[in-house]
């Protein structure tokens, strides 16, 4: 506990802050809160949101169905209590390699795509979130092809 208040307190780095909030874990939480706030941008976080994080956690973390839920609520919670993106994508920019962060935005815009279309406020957090974990425009448009084509929907 007081390696992390150092470590917050005396700025000694992301990756040590990220590495003190408990990593593997806390990547996961974070992939997961970005997943919940995508779902969560338009007011409308149905059935189908939830069973489409569920899935994308669970086949990317190779996690049980009580494991998933868990991390679940918690990036729920998480969510809830926090009121910017930039903690959770710090941790992304810090414990994932490019290609990873481009994984994430294919399974974010699975999850936005999850009710058969894009809304204004949802496409703005895709562009933000590319924006700060720094994925291209191109990037992250390949992603979204790709997410569309998974969930059966035209580009």
């Amino acid at each position: 506990m007081i390696h992390r208040i150092k470590a917050l307190l005396l700025g000694s780095g992301h990756k040590q802050v990220a590495h003190a909030l408990g990593g593997e874990e806390e990547r996961r939480i974070a992939v997961a809160a970005l997943l919940v706030e995508a779902a969560l941008m338009d007011d409308c976080f149905d059935a189908g949101e939830r069973v489409k994080i569920a899935k994308l956690l669970k086949a990317r973390f190779d996690l049980s169905d009580a494991e998933t839920e868990s991390l679940t609520e918690t990036a729920g919670k998480r969510v809830a209590d926090s009121a910017q993106l930039f903690g959770f994508t710090r941790v992304v920019n810090d414990g994932f390699a490019h290609e990873e962060r481009v994984e994430l935005m294919e399974m974010l815009w699975q999850v936005v795509y999850a009710d058969g279309r894009l809304d204004d406020y949802e496409a703005n957090l895709m562009r933000r979130i590319s924006g700060l974990i720094h994925v291209s425009d191109r990037d992250s448009g390949e992603a979204r092809k790709r997410a569309l084509a998974r969930l059966g929907l035209e580009a």
